[in-house]
């Protein structure tokens, strides 16, 4: 499937055409869905993550087992979505009840990230990220290397998107 099919939108009037608006909701997203096959069969992964803006690339991490690892050893293909809700808009006749929303459709590959400082800087992204009034060493142990070895940190590399939102008048 080429970039133009996976981010094809049926309601173009709901895209977010600027791509500084879809950095911004993968930046405040609180979790995300990474989706990855086995085979025919997809799997969902929520996670926390991290978008690396200067890098276009998101972080998360998982254990050194699992489904997750098996499936983007055996296929890198993922596809990563991201969304927040707004207001719900009730209607006069029920099938126009509806709801405000942005949402974010990431495409491109993910990797298991080796190199130990890419890895601790993934690491750190989250913690900057969910915490970000902490600090490490005054307000809690820096990640150490027995911490990296137990922890699978991956690397979505962003190779396509599609961001779309609706907003209701007041």
């Amino acid at each position: 499937m080429t970039d133009a099919a996976c981010t094809r939108l049926r309601r173009a009037d709901r895209a977010m055409r600027d791509p500084d608006d879809i950095e911004a909701l993968l930046q405040r997203g609180r979790f995300g869905y990474a989706a990855t096959t086995s085979g025919d069969q997809p799997f969902l992964h929520p996670t926390t993550f991290w978008y690396d803006r200067s890098a276009r690339r998101i972080y998360f991490h998982g254990a050194r087992q699992g489904r997750t690892l098996e499936n983007v050893t055996q296929n890198p293909r993922v596809c990563f979505g991201v969304a927040e809700m707004g207001r719900l808009l009730p209607a006069e006749k029920a099938c126009n009840f509806s709801l405000e929303y942005a949402s974010v459709c990431v495409f491109g590959r993910v990797r298991l990230v080796e190199e130990e400082g890419e890895k601790r800087r993934g690491l750190q992204g989250l913690l900057d990220k969910y915490f970000p009034e902490l600090r490490p060493i005054k307000d809690y142990s820096p990640i150490t290397q027995a911490q990296l070895s137990k922890t699978t940190v991956y690397a979505i590399e962003v190779e396509a998107w599609s961001g779309k939102q609706r907003v209701a008048a007041a």
